[in-house]
């Protein structure tokens, strides 16, 4: 059941093992659900309990190693044979005195890999402080070093099929910010329109099927929209208030976020001129795509344009994407911002997500996007305008 061909993970695990070689690594242990994902296809909600998967030279596929009763879905979503599946028992988890990094000592210990260079993702949500004692303490003779963000680097480029998945995640992210729109209305309350939002990305479209997202949406009402990582509430919509709300299509685990903003009533001139503005910068921004480019070189494009407008902005405005775990659809690799010279190459996925926050309201419209040699091709199709419910369409920002 796995979702790629067994030649695509090799390929994969391939790459991944080219760049250990080159940082001196012998093995390399995975503790991010994405990468996890990424190089076996393992795909479980069982990631709250330490799980890991296990890259050596020596071996054509890795190892999953992880709860016992985990492994069964091993079996329905990785590429891996039976012996590269290795689970530990259920008495590790939730005890005071056994921990899983224990078995996997031993594990490594019976590979003998005890005296290994092993690279571990030291910066990774999911590697903790607890992990790397245990294994650092019972594995005196290796040596480790901080591999954070080898897999992800590695996964930037995509596959064709990897971009299909990243396309049908953009059609379901703009039917998913439609049905926002028509939902929301004076009196409808802030939790209604994200549970239409939830329901269309996870129900899909008719050609395909969504799943839940890696996060909730960030959506905010209001002087909240001044903030951009808040959440709805259940009070209802009032006349003049912007819904901003940035969510994602997910196909697969893979993520297109989308981002826009409702106008609940007749928007003042200033908000349409200022997402006017933001459309702008940001198709200035996706006219400059190619391979080649340099992340920086975007930023300077925003950039450009705003100071055309008097605007300006501190943060970055953007950041590739893919495959998504909780907490976060970000790669963690490179921004679109000032200084960040990664080099553009074909197939890396990216957010452009050019917002701008005031003291009192915050708006936004953003786009994911694929490099290609013709230039940059976003995954949804949908208005880039100031929304507003039915009633009030006539008043939309063009």
């Amino acid at each position: 059941m796995a979702l790629f061909e067994r030649a695509e993970f090799l390929h994969r695990i391939a790459r991944t093992k080219a760049e250990m070689r080159r940082r001196g690594l012998d093995v390399l242990l995975i503790s991010s659900p994405a990468n996890q994902f990424y190089l076996t296809g393992y795909d479980g909600w069982s990631f709250y309990t330490p799980q890991m998967v296990i890259v050596t030279l020596d071996r054509e596929e890795p190892i999953w190693f992880g709860r016992k009763m985990d492994a069964v879905g091993a079996k329905f979503t990785a590429f891996l044979s039976p012996e590269s599946v290795i689970p530990y028992a259920d008495i590790y988890v939730g005890s005071a005195d056994l921990h899983p990094m224990t078995a996997l000592v031993e594990l490594l210990q019976e590979h003998k890999l005890d005296k290994a260079s092993i690279g571990v993702e030291m910066d990774d949500y999911y590697y903790t402080a607890r992990w790397h004692q245990i294994l650092t303490e019972g594995l005196p003779g290796a040596g480790f070093s901080d591999a954070f963000l080898l897999v992800n680097r590695v996964r930037m480029t995509k596959s064709a099929r990897e971009i299909e998945f990243m396309m049908q995640a953009g059609k379901i992210a703009g039917a998913a910010m439609e049905a926002a729109r028509q939902k929301a209305d004076i009196g409808v309350r802030q939790s209604d329109v994200m549970g239409e939002v939830y329901r269309v990305t996870t129900a899909g479209t008719e050609e395909f099927g969504g799943t839940f997202p890696c996060k909730p949406p960030n959506a905010m009402v209001g002087e909240l929209c001044s903030a951009p990582h808040l959440s709805w509430t259940d009070e209802p919509l009032r006349e003049d208030e912007i819904f901003y709300i940035e969510l994602g299509g997910i196909r697969h685990r893979y993520h297109s976020p989308l981002s826009r903003c409702i106008y609940v009533g007749k928007p003042p001139a200033e908000l349409v001129k200022t997402t006017a503005v933001i459309r702008e910068g940001l198709e200035a921004v996706l006219d400059i795509v190619k391979p080649g480019v340099l992340c920086e070189e975007l930023a300077a494009e925003w950039k450009k344009v705003i100071s055309r407008h008097g605007i300006e902005k501190d943060s970055r405005i953007g950041y590739p994407v893919g495959i998504g775990y909780p907490p976060t659809w970000g790669e963690l690799t490179c921004s679109l911002r000032a200084g960040d010279k990664t080099v553009m190459e074909e197939n890396m996925t990216f957010h452009c997500i050019p917002a701008l926050w005031f003291e009192k309201y915050g708006l936004v419209v953003s786009e994911s996007f694929v490099v290609t040699s013709e230039g940059a091709k976003t995954f949804a199709d949908y208005p880039r305008t100031l929304l507003t419910p039915d009633k009030f369409s006539a008043a939309s920002a063009a």
